[in-house]
């Protein structure tokens, strides 16, 4: 979103501005950032790296929620009073986060309204993404749905440029996040490889081209 004076409001500059008392934490990849039913006190912001959320059924099954990267929100329950976590949220890649304390965030909504503007815009983006989502699961092909999956790791079509080398996932990451099996994430990704959708070399590369596996009927 942008200002008055056309500026794109920068939320990590006005945090930084601010002089907010946060926290600012370093997580490792694969480390837990909090797991479900932990206590609900802080919204985080994602100032590098990447995030999985994910929930856990009660016969252990596990379910990814979402796949977060360096300017997202998350951990927002506790402002709607969710008094634990409804979920676990993981470091997909070294990250580093900042906690802002419920009642500080809080404070800032309603004080600063370019903050309070984007954080909403958040809120509905993420609303849609997860109608898409469900869309994608009940109405696309395992093909279809692990394109857009890899696109979206590498954020296309967000503001910033789109990040090629997605941080290292492993292919039952991948089919748990897609709804499907290993073997056919395996021979799909061969697929996109040898179409030259992506490149394994020094990392998992993403290549615009894969947009055509999305767009195409």
């Amino acid at each position: 979103m942008r200002s008055k004076s056309g500026r794109s409001f920068n939320v990590q500059e006005f945090l930084d501005s601010e002089g907010l008392a946060r926290k600012i934490v370093e997580y490792r990849r694969a480390e837990a950032i909090f797991t479900q039913g932990d206590v609900c006190e802080s919204v985080l912001y994602i100032q590098k790296g990447g995030v999985k959320l994910s929930v856990l059924s009660k016969t252990g099954r596990e379910a990814i929620v979402a796949m977060l990267g360096p300017g997202d929100f998350f951990g927002e329950g506790c402002l709607a009073a969710q008094p634990v976590r409804m979920g676990s949220a993981t470091a997909i890649t070294s990250s580093t986060i900042l906690l802002i304390e419920k009642d500080q965030m809080i404070r800032l909504l309603h004080k600063q309204h370019a903050l309070s503007d984007r954080f909403i815009a958040h809120m509905l983006a993420r609303n849609i993404r997860v109608e898409e989502d469900l869309i994608d699961q009940l109405f696309n092909s395992s093909e279809k749905r692990l394109a857009r999956t890899l696109l979206l790791l590498a954020r296309y079509g967000k503001q910033d440029k789109p990040q090629r080398v997605l941080p290292k996932l492993s292919q039952e990451t991948l089919a748990e996040m897609i709804g499907t099996t290993r073997s056919r994430v395996n021979f799909f990704m061969n697929k996109f490889k040898r179409l030259g959708f992506i490149e394994t070399d020094g990392g998992l590369k993403i290549n615009s081209s894969l947009l055509s596996v999305v767009l195409h009927d």
